[in-house]
C-alpha cells in the first residue's frame, strides 16, 4: 500500500505538479490518481521511475512510501 500523503508531500516539496508526474510515468491524470489513492498498485517500473524523479535514494524511504502496511488488518483464520 502506498503512503499517499507522504508521496504527495514529496512531489510538492520537489516543486512538481501531479500532472507532470503522471506524464513522466506515461499515465493519464486519472490513472495516476487511481494509483496514488490505492485503487490500483504501482508497477515496479513506475516505482523505480518515481524514485529517480523524486530522488528517493534510501531503502527505508522507499519502503515507507511504497510499502506501507495496510491499516485494516483482517484475520485470515
Amino acid at each position: 500500500m502506498t503512503d499517499s500523503d507522504a508521496l504527495k508531500r514529496l512531489i510538492k516539496s520537489k516543486g512538481l505538479k501531479l500532472k507532470f508526474v503522471a506524464d513522466h510515468l506515461g499515465l493519464t491524470s486519472y490513472g495516476f490518481s487511481l494509483k496514488l489513492n490505492n485503487k490500483q498498485e504501482f508497477k515496479t517500473s513506475e516505482v523505480l521511475a518515481l524514485c529517480e524523479l523524486l530522488e528517493i535514494r534510501s531503502l527505508k524511504e522507499k519502503e515507507a512510501i511504497f510499502f506501507k502496511p495496510k491499516d485494516d488488518l483482517k484475520s485470515t483464520t
